[in-house]
Order: C-alpha cells, then sequence, then structure tokens
C-alpha cells in the first residue's frame, strides 16, 4: 500500500485529496458540515446557501473521480440541502438509495411552528451497475418466532430465512449521549453501528475508504475494526487529537479474518508536507460534522 492508506491528515479536504490517485477508492463515506451554524473552530458550516452549495460542490468533483468503477458513496445530509446536493450527485453518480436515519429522539421538546425534526438523511450513490454490495454481511437475522412461524415445507432451506433479510431505507439507530461508551467530545459524532453497516455493505475486506470530513475518526476506527484501509481529513486540531486518541486505543476488532494483516495507522500531523507516524498535520478548510 501507499504511504496515504490508513492515514488521517489534518489539513484541508480541497487540497489534501490530491495526495489520493484517481480510481483507487473503494467507497467514499462522510459527512460534511450541514450548514446549521454550528460550531466547529471556524465558520465553515456558517456560510450563505449559494457559498455552501459552490464549495460542496467543488469537494465533490474532486472527490468523486477517486473512486474505483465499481466504487460508492455514502453522504450525510441534513433535508434542508439534501434536494441540491442529491441533485448535483446524480449529475455524477448512480443513485440508490435515499436512506432516513431516525435518531430516536426523546417526543418532548421542539418546535411550536413546525413539526420536530428527528432523522438525517443519507443519500447512497454508485458509479456503475456493477458496483460491490455485499448483502449477506449486512443482512438482519430473523428472531426465533418468525422463523417458527415460516416452518412449512415451502420454506425450508430458504437462504433468506436463515441469513435474514435486507435492511430497509430506514435506520433507527439511537444519536450517541453522554452514557454511550463510544462517545467523545464533537457535537455531531456518527454511531460505529450505522458507519460498520456501510462499511460491511459497500467496501470489501481489505479495501479503502475515504472520508473527506474525519471528525470524531469514526470512519477510520470503523475501518480498522472490519479490516478495511482507510484515509481521511479533518481540519481542527482539537478534532484530530480526538481521532488520534481513538485510534491509539487497544480494542478488539469487529471482524478479523486469519492471517490478515494491517499496516499501522496514524494521524499525520501539524507541520505541511510533513508525514509523521502516530500524530496529525494540519492546513486548513471546513471541519466535519462527524
Amino acid at each position: 500500500m501507499t504511504d496515504w492508506v490508513d492515514r488521517v491528515f489534518c489539513e484541508d479536504t480541497l487540497a489534501g485529496m490530491a495526495r489520493i490517485p484517481d480510481g483507487s477508492i473503494d467507497l467514499i463515506l462522510t459527512d460534511p458540515p450541514y450548514n446549521l451554524g454550528k460550531d466547529y473552530g471556524n465558520a465553515s458550516d456558517q456560510q450563505s446557501v449559494d457559498d455552501y452549495l459552490a464549495w460542496t460542490e467543488r469537494w465533490v468533483d474532486i472527490a468523486v473521480p477517486k473512486l474505483k468503477a465499481n466504487g460508492s458513496l455514502y453522504i450525510f445530509l441534513t433535508w434542508r440541502f439534501a434536494p441540491e446536493i442529491f441533485v448535483m450527485l446524480k449529475k455524477r453518480l448512480t443513485m440508490m438509495n435515499e436512506i432516513i436515519w431516525d435518531r430516536r429522539v426523546p417526543s418532548m421538546g421542539g418546535s411550536t411552528r413546525s413539526f420536530s425534526s428527528v432523522h438525517d438523511t443519507i443519500g447512497f450513490f454508485v458509479k456503475r451497475k456493477d458496483y460491490y454490495f455485499d448483502l449477506d454481511a449486512v443482512r438482519i437475522p430473523y428472531d426465533a418466532e418468525t422463523k417458527k412461524a415460516r416452518s412449512r415445507s415451502i420454506f425450508v432451506g430458504a437462504k433468506w430465512l436463515e441469513v435474514g433479510y435486507n435492511p430497509k431505507d430506514l435506520w433507527s439507530v439511537s444519536r450517541l449521549h453522554r452514557e454511550h461508551a463510544e462517545r467523545v467530545d464533537h457535537p455531531t459524532q456518527k454511531p460505529l453501528e450505522i458507519i460498520e453497516r456501510m462499511l460491511k455493505a459497500s467496501c470489501p475486506p481489505g479495501g479503502v475508504v475515504l472520508d473527506p470530513f474525519m471528525g470524531s475518526g469514526t470512519t477510520a476506527l470503523a475501518a480498522r475494526r472490519l479490516g478495511r484501509h482507510f484515509v481521511g481529513f479533518e481540519l481542527n486540531q482539537a478534532y484530530c487529537e480526538i481521532i488520534q486518541q481513538r485510534l491509539a486505543m487497544p480494542e478488539a476488532p469487529a471482524k478479523k479474518k486469519a492471517g490478515s494483516t494491517r499496516k499501522k495507522t496514524s494521524v499525520v500531523p501539524a507541520q505541511a508536507g510533513t508525514q509523521v507516524r502516530g500524530s496529525v498535520e494540519k492546513l486548513g478548510f471546513p471541519p466535519s460534522r462527524e
């Protein structure tokens, strides 16, 4: 593997992605700023609508060519900008799903002038029809009662009954609260459960996932747990340090195949052009939401 693999660079993703060769990435998985006015250490989430969409188009045009011919892309979005960005991506890729992430927000509180927003929108896009997708890796097992109800002879030996069903496009997974063990100091951290589902389905074992807005490092951590490689970028130095801490923590992989080996992972530090194992580098531009 080359020297950009299994690295998180603390730098501007627009400049940093130039180090990645075109056609080398199996999966782009990203959670960019939603432009909702959050404080990520700068004003990147507080742009005008026109500036935000123009900036989004800039990073999309840099990122998409990095995909292999059978590669895929997942993007987290807010409903406020999903329509425009979906149209933007449809001009470059084929849209397979709009996935709704139900964050299991408590029913109390919320707006008094509109319906309460309790979901994030996820777009799933692919480059061509023979894109990589491992459904068996993400099937949800049927419970014992369901299997018993399907005990008639016509169901005996049915693969779908034994291995489980295809996840639907509504994913009900709790957002992370302070009591969750995986929670770190990042305002929009995504659950490992969701990121790992995407990786299992759309990045082959040993493949490479790119996260242009690495945030708290969940994509890198999930890739390491699942035997995939990663590369990513994050501007905010404090978040880069969180990523470094998370990757340094000993943790049993979610799934490990016998004989598999991986390069040492690192976050690359704060002098432009310098690569140092075990720390992080920065240049400048919007930080991630994830």
